[in-house]
C-alpha cells in the first residue's frame, strides 16, 4: 500500500444541481460502474480532463445530460494508493466486468488504498484514480468549486 510521493490531481464530471453533488459515490452505488457492486461505492475520476469527457460521453452513449460541470481533485501527497496490474488480471478488460468488480469490491472492503489507479477502457494508456471515500486517507483529498463543462459540438457527429 504505497503512498503518493506527489500532489496528484484528477477530474470527474457531473451535474452540480442534479439528485447527487458531483464528488459522492451515490450514483456509483445505485448504477455499479466497472469496477463496483452497490456495496463498494466509489468516486470515479480520471486523471486527465480529456479522459473525463472521453469517459463521459462513452457513459452517456453521446446524448449529454444538461448542465454537466467539471471539478478538479487534489490528492495531497501521502494519500494511499494501489496500481491495477493488468498483466495480473487476464480478461479485465473484457465486456464481462467480473474480474474488475471482483478486485473493486475486495479492495474497497479491505481498505487498502484510498486511491485505486486502473486503466482507462476508451484510452487505454490513460488511468482513472478510483477514491474509497469510506477510507480514512480520503477525508485528506479536496476540490473546486464545479465549472461548467464546454462541450465542442464536432464530438457528436454531423
Amino acid at each position: 500500500m504505497p503512498n503518493s510521493d506527489r500532489v496528484l490531481t484528477c477530474y470527474r464530471i457531473g451535474d452540480p444541481d442534479g439528485a447527487y453533488a458531483v464528488y459522492d459515490a451515490e450514483g456509483a452505488r445505485l448504477y455499479p460502474g466497472r469496477w463496483n457492486t452497490r456495496t463498494s461505492p466509489m468516486i470515479y475520476t480520471s486523471e486527465h480532463y480529456s479522459t473525463a469527457m472521453l469517459e463521459k460521453l462513452v457513459h452517456t452513449n453521446l446524448v449529454m445530460p444538461a448542465n454537466q460541470h467539471f471539478i478538479e481533485i487534489t490528492i495531497p501527497n501521502g494519500i494511499s494508493y494501489e496500481v491495477f496490474q493488468t498483466a495480473a488480471h487476464p480478461g479485465w478488460d473484457l465486456r464481462n466486468e467480473t474480474i474488475c468488480k471482483t478486485f473493486g469490491q475486495t479492495w474497497f472492503e479491505e481498505k487498502r488504498s484510498a486511491i485505486l489507479i486502473v486503466p482507462s477502457i476508451p484510452a487505454r494508456l490513460e488511468r482513472n484514480f478510483l477514491i474509497n471515500p469510506a477510507h480514512p486517507d480520503a477525508k485528506g483529498i479536496t476540490h473546486t468549486l464545479p465549472e461548467p463543462v464546454w462541450w465542442d459540438e464536432r464530438l457528436y457527429g454531423r
